[in-house]
């Protein structure tokens, strides 16, 4: 099977003749303490530390179109040793970022970054300034008791997800490079006692900024005033300029807003949204046991550690947003009227309801939203929860659903979304019934409406089941797997009949296995 035809951008620079610069180290106060040991920091924003150097890095995988971006060739044996965290270039002046968070509800002191360093900024194609940051780089001052290291089991699914969001549309960070450590790292996978040697790796991500909520809170929390007014003026000016900082964090909260409705769109759950995982910039960030919903469940949650409380469920992530947003308002009252960080509260509010609205609206073909719509979403909803049903599979096929005919005609193009073959479906039968009759009305030719669906629904999303086997075959030495599905989600929305398996339900046998449904925080 070959590859999707995609179109290429000229080659750039070899990584180590870019130019670099460190805005965030040059306009932030730093750690003086140059000692990489675990330990609290105090009025800083960063501890400068470099990464750990590794076995034997090799490029697993690389993000072509990123790369592009970036103005990047694919990297040649010291870029790959800088990528792995092996060799640091001149003008790099690496650094872990301080941060603190609320972590599943409550206040948990310092966290920062354990394992993940920011090498420097570069200068994109299109003049945008960009970070480049090594996850599983080794042991920085907020490590705490952990090694600073990552498998590559998580590294390849954060490397893909940040990829395949980007193509879907999702405000994300993104991915450029996948290189293997040629060390072991030992991790308890299941949390059970069991803990075994895993082969390592260390993804490359890239952002304009990896600021995020706990960073404005660990300064707040210990009234390091100075520093929270120099962070806030370093995010404003830098990323939002012309705006105030009031300005800037009821836009966080409108971009937040739609960064939700982008992720109830598509059916994703991020698994952790806890403070110190939440953009500044309104970004998705830090993929850790996320997944895609399968059967529509709204309180389903990938994440075994929120097996119990389900507090990041997929139907919860709207109001866990305005939570988090609240926890980073509180952080703000030194600088910020409370009166505005209410409003930026109520605009997050404003902006969800009507974005999500809108999205269903654009899922469902409808030209036009009226107020009888949203019992007819509501009642599809419900529908769906009945019977397992997988959601990406279910709006992308309700485009061939023909508007006139029998329930078996109706039910028919819809087959493959469903997981017992033998339900019956009666309740999303007659909402079919109404749903033809209402998109009926509209008179639009069905290839239209076809073709507007469609953009809006996906074909192509990183299911975790194929996710496991890119890592299962990746551990064995195959790439292409890898390869092959990263180049199917480049183009997510179109038909790619080649590539159908790819668009398949999840099968039976990846029900239960590991890293197929529910996944730890263990990486």
């Amino acid at each position: 099977m070959s590859l999707p035809a995609l179109k290429r951008k000229p080659a750039g620079v070899d990584l180590t003749a870019a130019a670099f610069s460190n805005t965030f180290v040059s306009d932030l106060p730093g750690d003086p303490v140059l000692v990489n040991v675990p330990r609290q920091v105090s009025n800083a924003c960063y501890t400068r530390v470099e990464p750990t150097r590794v076995a034997a890095p090799k490029l697993l995988a690389w993000s072509d179109v990123l790369g592009d971006e970036l103005g990047l060739s694919r990297p040649g044996a010291q870029a790959v040793e800088v990528l792995g965290g092996s060799r640091v270039l001149p003008g790099m002046q690496p650094y872990a970022a301080r941060y603190g968070g609320h972590q599943f509800g409550h206040w948990a002191g310092q966290l920062g970054d354990g394992r993940a360093i920011t090498l420097a900024e570069l200068i994109a194609s299109d003049g945008s300034r960009q970070e480049l940051q090594l996850k599983g780089a080794g042991k920085t001052p907020y490590s705490r008791t952990a090694d600073g290291r990552a498998v590559l089991r998580s590294s390849l699914r954060e490397f893909a997800c940040s990829e395949a969001m980007f193509h879907l549309g999702v405000p994300t960070t993104r991915a450029l490079s996948l290189v293997g450590t040629g060390e072991a790292v030992i991790r308890d996978m299941f949390y059970d006692g069991h803990p075994a040697p895993e082969p390592g790796a260390v993804v490359c991500r890239v952002a304009p900024s990896f600021v995020r909520f706990g960073n404005f809170q660990i300064v707040a929390a210990n009234n390091e005033l100075d520093v929270l007014k120099r962070l806030v003026d370093y995010v404003v000016l830098g990323y939002f300029p012309g705006l105030t900082p009031a300005g800037w964090y009821r836009e966080l909260c409108r971009r937040t807003a739609l960064l939700m409705v982008d992720w109830m769109r598509l059916g994703f759950v991020h698994g952790v949204m806890n403070t110190d995982n939440m953009s500044a910039l309104g970004l998705t960030i830090d993929y850790g046991p996320y997944g895609w919903l399968e059967g529509y469940d709204p309180m389903w949650t990938p994440n075994t550690t929120d097996a119990q409380g389900r507090r990041y469920s997929y139907g919860n992530q709207p109001g866990i947003a305005q939570w988090n947003l609240a926890r980073l308002a509180e952080a703000l009252l030194p600088l910020v009227d409370r009166a505005e960080l209410e409003a930026g509260l109520n605009t997050y509010a404003d902006t969800f309801n009507e974005a999500w609205r809108g999205a269903l609206g654009r899922k469902l073909g409808l030209l036009d939203l009226k107020p009888e719509d949203e019992e007819l979403t509501n009642e599809l909803l419900e529908a769906l929860a009945e019977t397992e049903t997988d959601f990406t599979l279910f709006f992308r096929r309700l485009a061939d659903v023909p508007l006139e005919g029998s329930d078996a005609d109706r039910l028919a193009p819809l087959q493959p979304a469903f997981y017992d073959e033998q339900a019956t479906h009666q309740r999303l039968a007659a909402w079919l019934r109404r749903y033809g009759a209402r998109v009926g009305a509209q008179g639009e030719p069905a290839e239209a409406r076809r073709g507007r669906m469609n953009a809006a629904n996906p074909k192509y999303v990183f299911r975790n089941y194929l996710a496991q086997q890119a890592i299962d075959a990746l551990e064995a030495g195959d790439a292409s797997v890898l390869e092959r599905l990263m180049a199917v989600l480049q183009q997510p929305y179109d038909e790619q009949p080649a590539f159908e398996a790819y668009a398949a339900r999840r099968p039976e046998w990846a029900r239960h296995k590991a890293g197929c449904s529910a996944l730890s925080c263990s990486s």
